[in-house]
């Protein structure tokens, strides 16, 4: 089955450029001129992938993420707009964006991003040889759900940190290096600093561990990368 992509887009001679050259690659596509629309469309028509401009009518494209990643919708966001602005770029990955990309750009560059957006998604959604639901020194994790169950409670887990830990898991007990980590969760064409995983890895630990200082279940190897054990 061909993977559906809706493209947000407000200029016309953008969006249908892009939607004849997406639809040329095997896709399907579908367009939406607004950010109102395009949250009904997500809704309704459940793309596999969402090219979000930023500066839409109604709704800005920050918005209109924000509000899909609080209704609990994990559908893969590439931002595609004309600003370049480092800020700008963060806030979209804060909000929950996967990618972001700055136009002009090339067909190329974005048919890359895209099918490595849906390669990352597709490991993602695999159901691990454990189940969705792994349990370890008492904390209980839906990896489906982004939620987990700690000595603290409920608490609900960001994009990357549940795919983090869910690479660990799969290797349990293996050490994966940070190049190895950045590759999976962020891809090749979008890596953060190293440091970025440093940052998850210690907020993992926070969730998990009964003494963060002196971790049961997930590891530093300096100068190797990370491991974890039940």
């Amino acid at each position: 089955m061909s993977q559906r992509i809706l493209i947000v887009e407000d200029e016309e001679a953008i969006a249908l450029g892009l939607q004849l050259n997406l639809e040329r690659d095997g896709f399907v596509t579908e367009l939406a001129v607004d950010g109102e629309v395009a949250l009904s469309m997500i809704e309704t028509w459940n793309p596999d992938l969402v090219l979000l401009d930023v500066m839409l009518p109604k709704l800005s494209g920050f918005d209109v993420c924000d509000r899909v990643r609080k209704s609990g919708n994990r559908v893969p966001i590439l931002f595609v707009t004309a600003k370049d602005m480092v800020g700008d770029r963060v806030k979209g990955l804060e909000l929950g964006g996967d990618d972001y990309i700055t136009k002009p750009f090339s067909m190329d560059e974005l048919r890359l991003r895209i099918r490595a957006m849906l390669r990352r998604q597709q490991w993602y959604e695999s159901t691990p040889e454990q189940g969705d639901v792994v349990e370890f020194g008492g904390n209980k994790v839906d990896l489906s759900a982004y939620r987990a169950t700690t000595r603290d409670g409920v608490v609900t887990m960001t994009q990357k940190e549940t795919m983090v830990l869910k690479l660990l898991i799969e290797n349990e007990g293996r050490v994966i290096d940070r190049g190895t980590i950045l590759n999976r969760v962020w891809g090749e064409e979008m890596y953060p600093s190293a440091r970025t995983v440093d940052n998850i890895i210690l907020n993992l630990r926070r969730r998990f561990e009964v003494d963060p200082k002196n971790p049961k279940h997930i590891f530093t190897h300096y100068g190797a990368g990370y491991s974890f054990q039940r």
